[in-house]
């Protein structure tokens, strides 16, 4: 799964390059855009050259790689998120074969402006709240990926507090800058009347959901694309649990910000979390992913050895209590590359999305990625079960066989690490979701990015009951079902990103209930489809394109109920320059009578970026 999620989801791959939080680099003078191109910035354009242009080529011109973002899009970017990227990030792969001048000087020269440190923390913002945060969760409560632990992503009435009448009467109630940022791919928990998120910028913010003022925010190590986890700690408190893109998974107290715990719950190099946590009895569940899919593709790194993995974590210490790898043993020398550089495997296996909990049998179900190398692995492209007290394999289903795969392998560019066969890169980017039928009956619903969506019986060691096809076509792959769908008592719902639609199909049954291909804006004709999570209150299902623009439709038929377009500039309530762009991987969150979403994402697709969490209430 090449995302980077919503867990979930997905970046997917090498189109979010950029979302690490910034390194300390040594400050330079802020100089003016035509200083840097015309001055030192001239070294930077021949380094960008010589390592990432072959990628990274302007739009529309040929050979560029179509997962990667073109130069426009990466001159939007701070200098110090491009200068991370190629030091301690996605890309430093790729930076190793530039000195750390040179690695300053791309960043400038791509930016326009100097390093100075893109400052995102709360006390610097105009709008500290001068009351503690309310954390009440009998007011309002989405916490995490989903309202539930079976990862179904709706919300009913009581706990939505919004109906389908109420949506017309929607107003931007306020905008919140998020500093540093380029994609909003945190996606926000109420809790009570307090909203968290986090950035890819690193930083977590605790701020009000009435009035959008700040209480505390807290630095991670790097970038943060899941969605935050309140769970109890100590005698009455709370603790907010997240990871990041270094596979650091932390504890802070949720009234004041402060670190409780921090570990690292895998140290392979280029490991990643990028799922939210899931929580029970105590204990907090959460997989690993990896960008190593995209740095194979480079002739000088030796691939591959990652090896997903699920974490079980104490909640009260951060202490391991179990961990399974998708791969049963590592890495290790398979061959040599004509160049003498070894090759390693097996590898892959990511676990990309929020683990998906079952206290009725015991069991934590995990959806897996596809694998780097060749052979494919017996759990790739899988629905797995684990016991939770043990992480052992109960049962598991694997929905595409043979599926090994490398970002940017094709029959046009065989790099030294690429499979031989590649593709189709038919792995899960979302969780499994567990619902229960009007007759009683449990079953396990999920998509996949080929665009197919299964239903599993969970206590038949997940026997196949039906699996449908959305769309006129299988997807490429670039991926059809992204960041996941979402369930009520009788359908599932899903958004396509390649079929460029959205649609429902019947729980029991698994036939089409209908399907709708929405048109984008005149002005944004190449913005068709959705890789973003589905979000459902009663009789609404809500969506963000890759278009920016935040959709409701009726559950019954798909016709569209309202829109919103976040792809401008905003007036913030904290004073942090902000803008709307693409919504890619997360979904909406709604609690308490509102509605909370950010915008910008660039994904696999080039979407625009953006840097801002939207607040609408009705009025």
């Amino acid at each position: 799964m090449r995302t980077i999620l919503i867990a979930g989801a997905a970046l997917m791959a090498a189109t979010a390059a950029f979302a690490q939080a910034p390194p300390a680099a040594p400050p330079s003078q802020d100089r003016n855009f035509n200083d840097i191109r015309m001055g030192l910035g001239v070294q930077g354009e021949i380094a960008f050259n010589r390592v990432c242009s072959a990628c990274h080529k302007p739009e529309g011109q040929s050979g560029a790689d179509a997962r990667a973002p073109h130069q426009e899009t990466l001159r939007q970017f701070p200098p110090e998120r491009i200068y991370a990227a190629l030091s301690t990030g996605k890309m430093q792969v790729q930076g190793s074969g530039l000195s750390d001048k040179e690695r300053q000087q791309v960043a400038e020269w791509l930016s326009g402006r100097g390093l100075g440190g893109s400052g995102g923390d709360a006390s610097a913002m105009k709008n500290r709240c001068d009351f503690a945060p309310r954390l009440d969760p009998s007011k309002a409560l989405w916490n995490g990926w989903s309202p539930g632990r079976g990862n179904g992503r709706f919300q009913d009435a009581k706990h939505a507090g919004l109906k389908a009448e109420d949506l017309p009467n929607l107003k931007l109630k306020w905008a919140f800058g998020i500093p540093g940022a380029v994609e909003t791919s945190s996606q926000p928990t109420v809790y009570g009347q307090t909203v968290i998120f986090g950035s890819d910028a690193g930083n977590i913010y605790a701020v009000d959901a009435q009035t959008g003022c700040v209480h505390w925010s807290f630095l991670a190590g790097a970038g943060v694309r899941s969605a935050p986890l309140v769970v109890p700690h100590g005698k009455g408190g709370l603790a907010v649990v997240f990871g990041d893109y270094k596979a650091n998974l932390y504890a802070v107290d949720a009234k004041t910000g402060k670190q409780i715990w921090q570990t690292t719950v895998d140290d392979q190099s280029l490991s990643r979390i990028t799922g939210a946590a899931a929580y029970y009895d105590g204990i907090v569940y959460v997989g690993t992913s990896s960008s190593e899919e995209i740095s194979g593709l480079q002739a000088n790194y030796e691939c591959c050895r990652m090896r997903g993995s699920v974490s079980a974590i104490d909640a009260e210490t951060g202490k391991p209590v179990w961990k399974f790898y998708t791969i049963s043993k590592p890495a290790e020398v398979i061959g040599q590359r004509p160049d003498g550089r070894k090759k390693w495997g097996p590898a892959g296996l990511g676990v990309w999305s929020a683990p998906t909990i079952d206290p009725k049998r015991g069991l934590v179900y995990v959806t897996t990625g596809d694998t780097f190398t060749v052979p494919s692995q017996p759990l790739s492209d899988s629905v797995v079960a684990l016991t939770l007290k043990t992480g052992k394999v109960a049962w598991s289903y694997q929905a595409t066989r043979d599926d090994s795969y490398m970002t940017g392998c094709s029959a046009a560019n065989r790099g030294p690490n690429c499979p031989e066969s590649n593709g189709p890169d038919y792995d899960f980017g979302s969780s499994i979701v567990l619902t229960t039928l009007p007759n009683g009956k449990d079953i396990l619903v999920g998509g996949h990015k080929g665009g197919a969506v299964l239903a599993l019986d969970p206590d038949r060691k997940g026997r196949l009951l039906w699996s449908e096809i959305l769309g006129a076509k299988m997807a490429s792959a670039r991926g059809d079902i992204v960041f996941g769908g979402a369930v009520d008592r009788t359908a599932a719902y899903y958004a396509l990103q390649e079929n460029k639609g959205i649609a429902s199909v019947d729980l029991k049954t698994g036939r089409t209930r209908w399907i709708k291909h929405p048109a984008p804006p005149a002005d944004r004709p190449t913005r068709v489809g959705s890789a973003a999570a589905v979000t459902l209150i009663p009789g609404v299902m809500l969506n963000g394109g890759w278009d920016g623009i935040l959709h409701a439709y009726a559950s019954d038929d798909g016709r569209e109920l309202w829109r919103y377009d976040t792809v401008k500039a905003f007036d913030t309530v904290n004073g942090v320059a902000a803008k709307g762009g693409s919504m890619g991987a997360p979904g909406a969150t709604v609690a308490g009578g509102m509605l909370f979403v950010g915008s910008g994402y660039i994904g696999t697709s080039n979407g625009m970026p953006g840097n801002v969490m939207l607040a609408f209430a009705p009025q």
